[in-house]
């Protein structure tokens, strides 16, 4: 628990740094709308990151969920042209990302020592079949145009309201995922076998905990949260992109790991990320607002990742590990 808070201390520090640094170097950066944006944007990089998290407690990463994300993303708008009504090809675009997690899962575990790439071929086999589908007559198959229903585009528009109040949606949804993933991890058995595997194979045997099972059931729940991900940002968009996944193959490793937790396995949690997501979404404005081009974005949150992952790495749970 004290490793945990240590973790958590430093990033909270370090967003909090951010948040100070941008009120005075960005006018309007301290407001209320830009604070709402803030939120707005790390919503979609925390519901994304939660599938990430929970693999690398197990000691492995899931590189397939900008794939989903963006199959998720054109595969929603060519249903509803199909004739599908939105909540129908909702529900199914979600129960398909968790057949991919599945598959996902069971693939990697068969072939560990490749997991990682398993994991790459999954995400390039989901995305291109989706495009073969949405392609079918039609010029392109990576932009998909339709209707979006209203309700859709409120949850995540930064204008959206919830129950009256201008609150997106999507942040609530954020919220309500955050509370639930806290309970299942702190409360039950699924939650700890997580740390008992990710800490030791060995020792989780012991407790008669099902290693396959949980690789696959942490995979599966990786699938539904990017496919969540992709239709939440067709709500956002306005309309269906197959590369808006791809800068979440990067974040969602990134905010796990300024998160503080343990790409080797057993150390860490979703409320790290949370802090992870935050952080990188604040630096994203904070440099955006000064004028910063993508590349020296890209190059000065790369240059945050190496202290923070070498701090992380003088912590004695990670030391223990290597």
């Amino acid at each position: 628990m004290i490793r945990i808070n240590r973790a958590l201390a430093i990033g909270v520090c370090l967003l909090l740094m951010l948040a100070i640094a941008g009120s005075f170097l960005v006018p309007g950066f301290a407001s209320v709308q830009n604070a709402r944006s803030i939120l707005l944007l790390a919503a979609f990089l925390g519901l994304a990151s939660l599938g990430q998290t929970m693999v690398a407690l197990l000691g492995g990463l899931d590189l397939s969920i900008p794939y989903v994300i963006g199959a998720a993303n054109i595969l929603l708008p060519a249903m509803i042209n199909a004739g599908l009504p939105a909540p129908i090809a909702i529900t199914m675009i979600l129960l398909l990302g968790l057949m991919a997690g599945a598959i996902n899962g069971a693939l990697s575990f068969r072939l560990q020592g490749q997991a990682l790439i398993m994991s790459l071929g999954v995400g390039f086999t989901i995305v291109g079949a989706t495009q073969i589908y949405t392609a079918l007559g039609s010029a392109t198959g990576g932009n998909v145009f339709a209707p979006i229903p209203s309700w859709l585009t409120n949850f995540a528009a930064f204008n959206g309201r919830t129950f009256g109040l201008p609150i997106p949606p999507v942040v609530v949804i954020w919220f309500l995922v955050i509370v639930a993933m806290t309970f299942v991890v702190k409360r039950t058995w699924f939650g700890r076998s997580l740390y008992a595997l990710g800490g030791s194979r060995n020792a989780a045997a012991r407790l008669m905990i099902n290693e396959f099972r949980l690789w696959v059931a942490v995979h599966a729940i990786s699938g539904i949260m990017s496919a969540m991900t992709g239709v939440l940002l067709l709500g956002f968009s306005g309309g269906g992109y197959v590369a808006v996944g791809d800068p979440y193959l990067f974040t969602t490793v990134a905010a796990v790991v300024i998160g503080g937790t343990s790409l080797l396995g057993g150390a860490g949690g979703y409320g790290a990320t949370v802090i992870g997501a935050l952080v990188l979404t604040v630096l994203t404005s904070l440099l955006v607002g000064v004028g910063l081009s993508i590349p020296a974005q890209q190059a000065i949150v790369g240059l945050l990742l190496i202290p923070m992952v070498a701090l992380y790495a003088r912590m004695p749970h990670i030391r223990s590990q290597v």
